[in-house]
């Protein structure tokens, strides 16, 4: 259908579809944008990242706690030495048969007792050992998610970059098409591309590439028996159909 009170001539009606294609340019830029900003990967790396942090503090904390217990055995193992030691002079300076036989005894517990005091130490000082190691691949790990994390923010800030720059000059050349062009055409024209997603579009033989269907035989015979200067609309995808047959 025509659009009471707008004409143009053909040849300015043709420049409107330089205007869509800068749009479409806008908007790709936009949308590559968004996801840029979105940047799953580096939301991906960024949760690897928080998840080996959290086991690098686990690794650390079982580290510190071996450590603890490893410190108590060998205060423990300090004591039972300094006790075997100090019977070990009393029964060398003992003359009493009953004392001796008591202090051998003792002795003897309290060798057993060191011995399962030295084995749960070097238990755990393997466990340690076990744990240390552990850790360091956590740490080179984690060292690496950073790097890789830094670059794809690196990347995708330069590439952020570049899409403002591309944006600018878009912006830049729109800016200037409208400009040049009548502004209730333009008026037309936005009011369509917000509505309905396009704002102008060919018309190739019969078929429009608003909606890319072959206008049917009436609506065919309608735009074409429009005046040459008339802005007609595409009935199904209501863009400004640009009759390139005319411009």
């Amino acid at each position: 259908m025509t659009v009471p009170g707008i004409t143009a001539p053909p040849a300015v009606q043709a420049r409107l579809l330089d205007l869509q294609r800068i749009d479409d340019e806008l908007g790709r830029v936009a949308q590559h944008r968004r996801r840029l900003e979105q940047a799953g990967d580096i939301a991906a790396a960024e949760a690897e990242r928080s998840g080996l942090r959290r086991t690098a503090a686990d690794r650390r904390g079982e580290l510190e706690d071996l450590r603890t217990r490893i410190g108590r055995v060998e205060a423990d193992v300090r004591t039972v030495e300094q006790r075997l030691e100090r019977d070990r002079q009393r029964l060398a300076s003992t003359s009493s048969p009953k004392d001796a036989n008591g202090l051998e005894q003792e002795i003897g517990s309290l060798r057993r007792r060191r011995e399962a005091l030295e084995d749960d130490e070097l238990q755990l000082m393997e466990q340690a050992e076990s744990v240390e190691v552990a850790a360091a691949e956590v740490a080179a790990a984690l060292a690496a998610v950073d790097e890789r994390v830094a670059a794809l923010r690196t990347d995708r800030d330069d590439a952020l970059v570049g899409l403002t720059t591309q944006r600018e000059d878009a912006a830049a050349r729109r800016a200037a098409l409208v400009a040049e062009l009548p502004a209730d055409l333009v008026e037309l024209y936005d009011r369509q591309r917000t509505r309905y997603g396009i704002g102008a579009a060919r018309l190739v033989g019969a078929v429009s590439e608003g909606s890319n269907m072959a206008l049917t035989g009436a609506d065919l015979a309608a735009v074409r028996s429009a005046p040459a200067d008339a802005v007609v609309l595409d009935p199904e995808s209501n863009c400004i159909l640009v009759r390139i047959d005319r411009a």
